[in-house]
């Protein structure tokens, strides 16, 4: 075993390092069941309590995080119909169902076996994946990664919802939020209109609390006082039968796969790899009217997917420096923070921290099923804590994780300022996600094509005469025309049914 290999197994296997995977899942469990909370929420307040750990024991405790934070939707999205996490969206309309027809231990067993599946494959492909696609983008230049980072925006904009025009708003309202602070190119202040506090820039932290902490809490404080129902008892134990493993085996790996490759994408989410599962699920199952009445194939589908998008986002984040979600996003900033630089440098710089992600990835499904095997009965009493007590706790969190980063107030008023940003968009129905994409990655992409420019003597010839930059570049012109397409068709098919439903004289014309 080469040495790198111990150094990282070692590490991995020690007390402390084991404690910290654990009570990071647990963590990612118990805020991922509580409906509202999110896991990019507890990752952006714990970022800051990281600051003195080393990196890869940072990356530990967040990556585990990241995979019990997923998981935990499953329980109130089965027993409250209340998707603790947006992931868990498309389990309620199975979940609880067969939860009210008295199957909720079923509901359970087959959600939590499909998680731990959907996290194994995804492992699988990280281990494998995550190094090739690092050597191969060794020999791309400037150019090319500019073309790359291209391509992962309009991605975004593929999937930013139902609403092209407000998906590409929220992004590119990220990259103008990017924008203050030195220039890659001349190294000059740009758009700080005197304060010195913004020579940097927004640091991302305070950005991230604000965006989703800070927002939630003004929603909560909204439903301060709204009583917590409760629609189906919790059940005392979780049940699944070897027959069942047996039975879900093809739609397992079918919906983990889909999720792995479908969390790969830049921008796209959990949401997203759940809902396409779900999709081909139904579009091949033998009873598809089940689905939406309590399907168990729905279940797993869905479960399997949200799971599997954890591992298939790490891959364009350690191997490429993209992230390949809200929360990956996070984690980017973690690396950067910890002096560890994403990307195919950080499998040569410091190969062990890319091995102690892979190793927790797999230490913590293993702690989130077991975990939630055994725990389920308590779990499901999270949702009923009151939200005036956990309001101001969280917020005390948030203002202490923003001063701390760098012991001043401007900090803390640029998280309440963008926590405002953010409930304001959600107001609007526009989403947050391509905002923290684009304030992520516009940055890497204005450096890379200052890079190039500099090489070509200002010339931007080289982005369409090389061959892998014309590849991308026509690859994102092309997926940007596709989703253009598609939104105006929708638009169009909209329109002509409301004409439609109005010659009829129908109800809602």
């Amino acid at each position: 075993m080469p040495a790198d290999w111990q150094a990282s197994a070692a590490l991995l296997t020690a007390p402390e390092s084991l404690a910290l995977v654990l009570v990071g899942t647990l963590l990612g469990i118990v805020v991922g069941g509580i409906p509202g909370f999110t896991g990019a929420m507890l990752i952006a307040l714990t970022l800051p309590l990281t600051f003195g750990m080393t990196g890869e024991q940072a990356m530990m405790l967040l990556v585990a995080m990241y995979v019990g934070s997923i998981s935990g939707g499953l329980v109130t999205a089965t027993l409250l119909r209340m998707p603790g996490t947006p992931a868990s969206i498309m389990t309620t309309l199975d979940g609880y169902p067969l939860a009210q027809r008295g199957e909720a231990g079923r509901a359970l067993g087959l959600g939590v076996c499909a998680s731990f599946i959907g996290g194994l494959v995804s492992w699988g492909a990280l281990v494998l994946l995550a190094g090739p696609i690092a050597r191969w983008s060794t020999l791309l230049g400037p150019f090319e990664f500019f073309a790359l980072v291209l391509l992962a925006l309009v991605l975004i904009a593929s999937v930013a919802g139902r609403s092209l025009t407000r998906g590409l708003f929220s992004g590119m309202l990220g990259i103008l939020a990017a924008m203050p602070g030195s220039s890659p190119a001349t190294g000059r202040p740009r758009l700080t209109f005197g304060m010195h506090e913004l020579d940097d820039g927004f640091k991302l932290l305070p950005v991230l609390i604000g965006l989703f902490a800070v927002s939630q809490i003004l929603w909560d404080i909204l439903a301060i006082d709204r009583p917590i129902e409760r629609t189906a008892a919790a059940p005392r134990r979780v049940r699944i039968t070897l027959a069942d493993w047996k039975q879900q085996a093809i739609n397992m790996l079918r919906s983990s796969a889909i999720g792995t490759i479908i969390g790969m994408l830049p921008g796209v989410g959990a949401n997203i790899g759940s809902m396409m599962a779900y999709a081909t699920a139904k579009s091949v199952s033998r009873t598809p009217e089940k689905f939406g009445e309590g399907s168990e194939e729905g279940i797993v589908a869905s479960e399997a997917a949200n799971n599997a998008t954890v591992g298939g986002a790490l891959i364009p984040l350690i191997a490429l420096g993209i992230p390949g979600s809200v929360i990956d996003a996070i984690l980017l900033g973690a690396l950067v923070i910890h002096g560890l630089q994403p990307g195919p440098l950080l499998f040569e710089q410091n190969p062990t921290a890319v091995h102690v992600i892979m190793g927790t990835m797999f230490i913590a499904n293993l702690a989130m099923f077991a975990t939630m095997w055994f725990s389920v009965p308590w779990l499901t009493r999270l949702a009923a804590i009151p939200r005036a007590y956990l309001v101001p706790v969280v917020l005390t969190f948030c203002i202490v994780g923003s001063f701390a980063l760098a012991n001043r107030m401007f900090d803390v008023w640029v998280m309440l300022a963008f926590g405002l940003i953010g409930f304001g968009m959600e107001r609007a129905c526009i989403p947050t996600a391509p905002f923290v994409i684009g304030f992520v990655l516009a940055p890497v992409a204005e450096e890379h094509l200052y890079a190039g420019l500099m090489q070509s003597g200002g010339s931007w010839w080289p982005l369409v005469t090389r061959p892998m930059s014309l590849v991308l570049v026509v690859a994102a012109a092309g997926m940007l025309t596709a989703t253009l397409v598609r939104h105006a068709r929708a638009a169009r098919r909209e329109q002509e049914s409301g004409s439609r439903k109005q010659e009829s004289g129908e109800p809602g014309a």
